[in-house]
């Protein structure tokens, strides 16, 4: 009896030292799915997302057009699988065709996101279809199943407000009236949350915010600046210029944030320089962003779709929304590019002429992009500059070109000549100790 009384002792020790281990670990797993909760709700996970792409310029005929914009589809679809919203700021045709819109939206309509919200505003190109102002806006909302060519709308929370170019001029036309309807929709966007972003799109951005600027809107121009600057939480996106994502000038903060788009047809840039606005290769560049809102930040993500890669750093815009916080403003970088010690320079003789050399250099470095370089040709017994000019790094292609080959032409013949080459980053900081190359032209 003893003997018995003492094995149900043990079974009733072990049952219940089981009991325990088996309580300690599913409270374990409970405070593990709670920190798991917890982290998310600080802003561990995205509340909201939605790729924002501009600029596919469908055309009424043609295969190129319809394999990028489908690329871009497929690529945003692959890394943003459950989107809220799908953004397109404006020029989603070539010159506003019936035809443009029905290929448009062939591609469209099977490649998007059940669940997401389509936004479009309409672009100037849009417009370029013969018919009255009326007449286009009306083909572009029939189309395209918009209510208006600005409006406002919530999503999961957050306020997502588009507006409208009025008229088909390339600079933008925001009345005065839509630029007072706006502010009363940030207001109201504000009164509801003032601590999450504000969601604003349009089709050209404002001159003198982001990269490719000056090829915004200038009438009501301040009028529409000073709206938003009263909202530091609004976050503007704009297409237009086609300037591409990987200058880092593309998003812009002094009172509120800019940021541009790039273009899914192809890539424009700036004038001035010895590969022009459409430099080789540019017709291949396709780019475009996704964005993800989440408690404490905005995270802007850019893709390459020719590339089937991301471009540079993801931009962090965080909470709280403050333009004295501000990180990517026209003064966020004084750090000057630099050719490393083993860099070199050397002219590639083959296509040396009487008046014409081609030099061969290792490209700089810098903390955020080279940008362009500054070729100086100098006679070696006078010292006169004989020829300046300036030069992309050919920053947007992939892999970008290093070494980098330039001409220098328009020489004299037999003659010497000392080639500085200077390099420039996307704020204007210039290299301190730079590329020297003696060379002489042919008889």
């Amino acid at each position: 009896m003893n003997r018995f009384s003492l094995k149900t002792k043990i079974v009733c020790f072990t049952v219940s030292l089981l009991v325990f281990v088996v309580f300690q670990f599913s409270l374990t797993a409970f405070s593990a799915q709670e920190t798991d909760q917890q982290n998310m709700n600080k802003g561990q996970r995205p509340e909201v997302i939605f790729p924002v792409i501009s600029d596919v310029h469908i055309e009424k005929n043609g295969m190129e057009d319809l394999r990028k914009f489908e690329t871009a589809l497929n690529q945003l679809n692959e890394h943003a699988p459950h989107q809220d919203a799908f953004v397109v700021v404006g020029d989603l045709t070539d010159y506003g065709l019936k035809e443009e819109y029905e290929r448009f939206f062939s591609i469209y309509n099977e490649k998007k996101n059940p669940q997401a919200v389509s936004l479009f505003t309409i672009g100037n190109h849009d417009y370029w279809n013969g018919l009255s102002i009326e007449d286009a806006q009306k083909r572009f909302l029939d189309e395209t199943g918009m209510g208006a060519i600005y409006g406002h709308k919530v999503i999961k929370d957050y306020h997502f407000i588009w507006l409208g170019p009025e008229n088909g001029v390339t600079e933008g036309y925001y009345s005065k009236e839509q630029i007072q309807w706006l502010d009363k929709q940030l207001n109201e966007a504000e009164k509801d949350d003032p601590r999450k972003p504000i969601f604003v799109f349009l089709h050209q951005p404002l001159t003198e915010t982001v990269f490719g600027s000056e090829w915004g809107t200038v009438t009501n121009r301040d009028l529409l600046y000073n709206t938003l600057k009263k909202y530091p939480q609004s976050i503007n996106f704009s297409g237009h210029t086609h300037y591409p994502l990987d200058d880092p000038r593309t998003i812009h903060q002094e009172n509120f944030t800019s940021v541009g788009t790039s273009s899914v047809k192809y890539m424009w840039t700036e004038a001035g320089y010895l590969q022009g606005e459409l430099p080789p290769g540019h017709e291949t560049i396709s780019q475009g962003l996704i964005v993800e809102a989440y408690k404490n930040k905005v995270v802007i993500k850019r893709r390459d779709f020719h590339n089937d890669a991301w471009v540079g750093e993801d931009w962090v815009i965080k909470r709280p929304f403050k333009h004295q916080t501000f990180k990517y403003t026209e003064t966020r970088d004084h750090k000057a590019p630099y050719f490393t010690k083993d860099a070199e320079i050397s002219a590639v003789k083959n296509p040396a002429s009487s008046d014409r050399v081609v030099i061969k250099f290792t490209q700089a470095d810098d903390n955020l992009l080279v940008h362009s370089y500054k070729v100086v040709a100098r006679e070696k017994d006078t010292g006169q500059v004989a020829l300046e000019y300036e030069a992309f790094s050919e920053y947007y292609r992939n892999p970008v070109p290093d070494p980098l080959l330039l001409p220098v032409q328009g020489l004299k013949p037999d003659t010497g000549y000392t080639i500085e080459v200077t390099a420039i980053d996307a704020f204007e900081n210039e290299s301190q100790s730079n590329l020297t190359l003696d060379v002489k032209t042919k008889p």
